[in-house]
């Protein structure tokens, strides 16, 4: 009977040890997947915002538009992307049309978890606002290789063009 009595409480000491562990773990693995959740929405965006620039006749301000759009799949918490103090969305679209190649590039800031973010600071991993940055970049050729080699460097508009007038 007394020995029974020596181990009361040594599951409630054994989770106090355990518990604080268990949920800084919890932690760990969280951060990185809001992370990658960003990413993976930001490189989707920038995707079909190169299809557009691509195939359309590379309005820049269009594709911002279109990308902006799909971006707001991403929650507008401080975890997934900074917005209550503005706006952090970055999306740059170049190219298109007449050029070779287009290229979308978005760039946000996401807070990271409390209890991480002193980590985070002491590996030099945030910017001046405390916060990560998650940068997606994306090109793609506005034409097949075999198109492009065919045109001999000639833009296809002019080379449509040259077919008309000799019509």
């Amino acid at each position: 009977m007394r020995r029974h009595r020596g181990e009361c409480g040594q599951s409630t000491v054994e989770a106090a040890v355990a518990l604080p562990v268990v949920f800084l773990l919890v932690l760990l693995l969280l951060q990185p997947g809001i992370v990658l959740y960003d990413r993976m929405v930001m490189a989707g965006a920038a995707a079909e915002g190169c299809r557009l620039l691509a195939t359309g006749d590379g309005d820049a301000a269009a594709c911002e538009d279109y990308v902006r759009r799909r971006l707001g799949a991403v929650p507008q918490a401080d975890l997934f992307h900074v917005h209550s103090t503005g706006c952090t969305w970055e999306v740059l679209c170049e190219g298109g049309g007449a050029s070779d190649v287009s290229r979308v590039t978005i760039r946000t800031e996401v807070r990271p978890l409390p209890l991480l973010d002193g980590g985070a600071v002491l590996l030099g991993l945030v910017n001046e606002r405390g916060n990560l940055t998650v940068e997606v970049s994306v090109s793609a050729p506005t034409r097949a290789e075999w198109a492009q080699s065919s045109l001999g460097g000639a833009s296809p508009n002019g080379k449509a063009g040259e077919w008309r007038d000799d019509a």
